[in-house]
């Protein structure tokens, strides 16, 4: 029998208790694994038989769960290794090591370098884990060559991924959060208002996310580099991109020949036929489950019914057997090609382990309902005035503890709705915008994250690097906001809010600059 703790602080106990640990002991896997048990033995009663039951029932439903494949958790495992294989082979191509010598040419420096990274995690938004892993593939040639340390771009494919897709409509992201905001809606009496301009009319709402961009940009321009990152960006100036006596970090495949055939169009189509391919599936799968709902089609409506794990796997699959084609039209022998297929695939195996015990914390503190404990936080003793930055504060540490933005938007969107309408209803979509940018922020900061571990192995960074080099940039974003939230509360302005954002912004512009170039 499970014990519930929906209403008691010792749910928090579990996740709390991993990331600590993976902080403060830098290992990852022992800090999650330590969380789970804790989870196991509280939801048992501290029972040694029922804790080892329920511990093999939710590992074998991370595979096989309702009599059935758990397709999610298995498509995005498949995902992972065959992009894996196609970097590898991209490698092994010569093709990386061509497109590294073009871009010598036409990007000049390590500020170009940066914010080439930068573009492209922005006009790759239709999801985050796409996003990280796919960026990462293309840009760490070029952020090596101009001795860019992982963490960096860790951050900066961190940074464009999930703030991206939180304010882009059409996206994974996008759409799972209209659909959401139009059932909340609709559910309050605002049938009538447009689902995707509410979406539209949230998105200078959303602090973080703007801003977090905003600063990405000055980090990457200005090389405000502070705290932890300085250090790695030191050590990537020695030839170090990231910390070598931590062994090799997940999606490293340093150790393959490279062919001497290759050319710059066997990085930029493989991946360009990836991307295509991974967009038709989404929208296929999405006019599938309107079809058979008996909808009309539209784009919107596929991204909000689409099939994300598959889509991302099949489209990969598509890339692959391009990056094959272009590889032996290369005349790249088959032994180096075999090779790079089992470096790549071992090469994610790291990040394949991390995502699978933070698959399982997460089942766990579902179970525990954390997230619904931190949501009841929010009592009614708080001033009203006060909500849009309590909700953001809020929903940042849900989503620390929980690693999922998705998890947090579900439960605290309803609610961020129901006390707006409590109060004031012009200020519910203020509200919902706290909650989205507060746990777009709890999600950057959370080693539990599965953003944050994709990101990571995008960049082929060691995953608690990533964390602590992030953490400040995150921060600071965070208190802008935070007093962004604050005066739109209090005048019901959003430009207030945004020039009380704005100036904060260039006064931590200012100081992150004098403190960089100490």
């Amino acid at each position: 029998m499970m014990i519930s703790y929906a209403d008691s602080a010792l749910s928090v106990l579990p996740p709390l208790l991993a990331i600590t640990l993976a902080i403060f002991t830098r290992k990852v896997l022992l800090s999650l694994g330590v969380g789970i048990l804790l989870g196991a033995l509280l939801l048992t009663d501290f029972s040694m038989i029922g804790s080892g039951e329920y511990l093999a029932n939710t590992v074998s439903q991370l595979v096989w769960k309702d009599a059935a494949l758990n397709s999610w958790n298995v498509y995005i495992l498949g995902f992972l290794i065959v992009l894996g294989m196609i970097t590898a082979l991209i490698t092994v191509s010569g093709s990386a090591r061509a497109f590294a010598d073009w871009a010598k040419l036409h990007i000049r420096n390590k500020r170009d370098a940066k914010l080439m990274t930068m573009f492209l995690g922005c006009v790759v938004f239709i999801d985050d884990y796409f996003n990280s892993l796919v960026v990462g593939s293309i840009s760490r040639p070029i952020t090596d060559r101009y001795h860019i340390s992982r963490a960096k771009l860790a951050y900066i494919l961190d940074s464009t991924a999930a703030p991206v897709c939180v304010i882009s409509p059409v996206s994974s992201w996008g759409a799972y959060i209209i659909a959401l905001i139009g059932g909340i809606l609709t559910a309050h009496g605002f049938a009538d208002a447009g689902h995707l301009s509410v979406f539209v009319q949230m998105i200078p709402m959303n602090f973080y996310a703007v801003f977090s961009l905003l600063l990405l940009l000055c980090v990457a321009a200005f090389s405000l580099d502070v705290g932890p990152m300085r250090q790695h960006e030191l050590n990537a100036l020695r030839g170090n991109l990231f910390d070598e006596t931590k062994g090799q970090p997940p999606g490293a495949t340093t150790d393959l020949p490279e062919a001497d055939t290759g050319k710059v169009i066997g990085l930029f189509l493989p991946i360009a036929i990836l991307v295509f391919a991974t967009v038709y599936f989404m929208v296929s799968s999405g006019a599938d489950s309107l079809a058979a709902s008996e909808l009309p089609f539209s784009v919107l409506g596929a991204f909000e019914n689409t099939d994300v794990s598959s889509s991302l796997f099949f489209g990969s699959l598509v890339g692959f057997i391009a990056t094959v084609g272009l590889a032996i039209q290369q005349k790249v022998e088959w032994s180096m090609l075999v090779k790079g297929m089992v470096v790549g695939a071992r090469s994610m195996l790291p990040a394949i382990y991390i995502l699978l015990f933070a698959w399982t914390i997460a089942s766990v503190i579902g179970q525990l309902e954390t997230g619904k404990y931190m949501a009841s936080l929010a009592t009614d003793n708080i001033p009203f005035a006060l909500l849009p930055a309590v909700l953001f504060v809020l929903a940042g540490v849900t989503a620390f503890s929980t690693g999922t933005s998705w998890g947090t938007f579900g439960i605290m969107l309803p609610i961020a709705a129901d006390m707006a309408m409590g109060s004031d209803s012009s200020m519910m979509l203020p509200m919902l915008a706290a909650v989205l940018s507060g746990a777009v922020f709890g999600d950057h900061c959370s080693p539990i994250s599965d953003t944050t571990i994709l990101s990571s192995t995008g960049a082929s960074c060691h995953h608690i690097d990533h964390v602590v080099t992030q953490l400040p940039y995150a921060l600071i974003t965070a208190f802008i906001s935070i007093v962004g939230y604050t005066v739109l509360g209090f005048t019901g302005s959003l430009m207030a809010g945004l020039i009380s954002c704005s100036v904060l912004f260039v006064i931590s512009i200012v100081i992150l600059h004098f403190w960089a170039k100490k």
